[in-house]
């Protein structure tokens, strides 16, 4: 059977969490063949992978979205589309209101008239629906800047959905997306089942991005926000499953509006092989070392990992903190982190870059999760199987990996603060600093845990229930 997995800014060009995920998922089921939908940001990526494919990964298809400063449109153009094409592009743009796929395909596949994405743009008709979006809710805003707001927000949607796209026996989503919509779409012109795997909630996540952002400003804010729940939506609308990580997803999944027959819980897992050598903590001499897996961008927050491990030199002067994970992605943020580290004077910390984490883990005393968005880390998950603690923010899955859920009674595996609390953060780092046995203790409880609920083998085999519910339909 073949698999089209889509992906969005992860695999096959970043390094650890989804991409990690997708990774595994190739490897582990080489009874089918996978092909690779990716989109990307920057043309400048392209070829750049992270990963060597396994033999059962059959192709990949790289979309960027860059590409759509190359696009040339003619002139004005007068009445190009029909009533119930008006009706659809005025449900994309008009938050709240239902979105059709099968309409979509309508205008971007079935008769591909249009020469550039940009041709609908250049249309009276176009420039008609953004009037009449805006007379009915928006018209507080300036004309101008909101027309130009929403031809910059679909423009690139409506660009990825005139590209070619594969043919696949099932479509399978990482997100809701962008990448959720074209899966989408693909599955309903060929005809084919179409399930999304949510690691995070895509919608919740560039909320967060947007409201902390700078290119977007006052009110438009809530206009882009609008837009990606719209997509969220018509993903969930179309799906025929869609698997998230943990409940407390799934909930939120109901919450914005997916239907709940339709959701499907599958955890993360990881190789416990891999970490077979690394024991139990150890007394040593000398001083402690802290440690974070974790890519230097700012949806991991090292800012307030970096005030809090200040904090903590205070109780700790020698200690030492290994950021391990890529810093290349994003300059800006990690010249940021950089210039943190000078002003506060921080001593002792390394960014040692995407690095072998089962080499570094056994000098790890325990380790950190600073983010502001997760899903299920299979970070906190790889520090358990190396039998490490854990202090993390409260994101995503992460209380209940510390904790346990209702149906585990293995104990505290770490420590859970609210995110961005820095001093909260520290004050549980210290408390962790200052007590060997509870840190062995802890680091036991998580390798349990994970070792219990969240193997690569159970992950796999979840997968390959899955997929086996579509083999006959191929």
């Amino acid at each position: 059977m073949r698999i089209c997995l889509l992906t969005e800014g992860s695999y096959p060009y970043v390094v650890g969490g989804v991409s990690s995920w997708c990774q595994m998922l190739i490897q582990g089921l080489p009874q089918h063949e996978f092909f690779i939908y990716s989109i990307g940001a920057e043309s400048k990526d392209r070829g750049a992978f992270k990963y060597k494919f396994p033999p059962n990964l059959k192709g990949i298809q790289e979309e960027f979205l860059d590409e759509i400063l190359n696009q040339r449109s003619q002139d004005m153009l007068e009445n190009i589309l029909t009533a119930e094409e008006r009706e659809a592009i005025y449900d994309l743009v008009m938050s709240g209101r239902p979105l059709d796929i099968h309409k979509l395909a309508s205008i971007f596949r079935e008769r591909r008239r249009f020469a550039s994405s940009l041709d609908i743009f250049m249309s009276s008709d176009f420039f008609d629906i953004i009037q009449r979006v805006y007379m009915e809710k928006y018209s507080y805003l300036p004309f101008t800047d909101f027309f130009w707001t929403i031809r910059s927000m679909l423009l690139p949607l409506l660009y990825l959905l005139q590209q070619d796209l594969p043919k696949a026996d099932v479509y399978h989503s990482v997100a809701t997306g962008y990448c959720g919509v074209i899966g989408a779409m693909a599955a309903e012109i060929y005809h084919k089942p179409f399930i999304i795997t949510e690691h995070g909630i895509y919608s919740r996540e560039r909320e967060v991005e947007i409201i902390k952002s700078d290119w977007a400003q006052g009110d438009f804010k809530s206009v882009w926000i609008q837009y990606f729940y719209n997509l969220a939506k018509l993903s969930y609308k179309t799906a025929d499953r869609v698997y998230t990580l943990f409940e407390h997803n799934a909930e939120i999944e109901q919450d914005l509006g997916c239907a709940p027959h339709k959701i499907g819980i599958v955890p993360n897992g990881v190789h416990m092989e891999r970490f077979a050598g690394i024991g139990e903590l150890q007394p040593h001499e000398g001083p402690l070392t802290i440690g974070a897996v974790v890519r230097v961008v700012p949806i991991k927050d090292i800012v307030t990992l970096l005030r809090a491990f200040f904090l903590f030199q205070e109780e700790f002067p020698d200690a030492r903190l290994v950021i391990m994970g890529g810093y290349g992605e994003d300059k800006e943020y990690y010249d940021l982190c950089q210039q943190t580290v000078s002003m506060l004077g921080i001593n002792h910390v390394e960014f040692a870059g995407s690095v072998n984490v089962a080499e570094y883990l056994p000098k790890m005393d325990f380790l950190m999760l600073s983010s502001i968005s997760e899903g299920q880390p299979l970070a906190i998950l790889e520090g358990f199987a190396a039998h490490r603690p854990f202090v993390a923010t409260d994101v995503g899955c992460c209380r209940e990996l510390i904790y346990g859920d209702s149906q585990d009674d293995l104990g505290t595996a770490g420590a859970v603060v609210a995110p961005m609390d820095f001093e909260a953060m520290a004050r549980e780092m210290i408390r962790l600093g200052k007590d060997f046995k509870l840190r062995r203790q802890m680091g036991n409880i998580g390798y349990e845990r994970t070792r219990r609920g969240y193997t690569y083998e159970l992950f796999i085999e979840r997968y390959r229930e899955i997929y086996q519910m579509y083999v006959q339909e191929a």
